[in-house]
């Protein structure tokens, strides 16, 4: 059965984007980008939210056509575009190619598209993984902890109640700019 993998870059203390949504603190280079890139790859689709998917949208499908965006990024453009996206949106009326509009995280629904053939399923997005944890249905984790401290915006984990969810280290990542990433499973 197919699991599905919070994957998601955040600061050291815990937000995955700062107070009007800036990412621009993420410390992605060539080596994290590749590292990134093959994790993407092996999925056998991903789950975003519309804010993040919108985001994509509006640089992934043509970023290859551009000689600038040599490497690794003309590699994730290929990768986005050829990997199975869910959209999670009760406003989206249309996606691009190669995804699917998803309006609620339906539990039921979940198990169903994880008991489909094919690789594990990448979560993506803040509002969206909030929504997936608060109904205990992520699987495994792969955070990326740059080495920075905005001090405020949106926390990777809001406090969502229930106690304790044990999970078990998988592996660790240190990049050579800092960027370390944590590997946690369910046990």
């Amino acid at each position: 059965m197919r699991q599905i993998i919070l994957m998601m870059s955040m600061s050291l203390d815990g937000y995955v984007e700062g107070p009007d949504r800036q990412i621009d603190w993420h410390r992605v280079d060539d080596e994290v980008h590749r590292h990134a890139n093959d994790e993407v790859r092996a999925m056998g689709g991903l789950l975003e939210g519309r804010v993040t998917y919108e985001l994509m949208e509006s640089v992934w499908p043509t970023a290859d056509a551009d000689p600038a965006n040599a490497g690794p990024t003309a590699d994730f453009a290929r990768i986005w575009r050829d990997t199975p996206k869910y959209v999670y949106s009760r406003t989206l009326q249309r996606v691009g190619d190669n995804a699917t509009i998803v309006r609620d995280v339906v539990p039921a629904e979940v198990a169903a598209l994880k008991a489909a053939p094919g690789g594990d399923l990448g979560l993506g997005g803040a509002g969206l993984a909030t929504a997936f944890l608060a109904h205990d249905l992520v699987d495994a984790y792969r955070i990326y902890v740059h080495p920075v401290r905005i001090g405020r915006g949106t926390p990777l984990f809001p406090q969502l109640g229930g106690g304790p969810v044990p999970l078990r280290l998988e592996g660790t990542h240190t990049f050579g700019n800092g960027v370390v990433q944590l590997r946690y499973a369910r046990p």
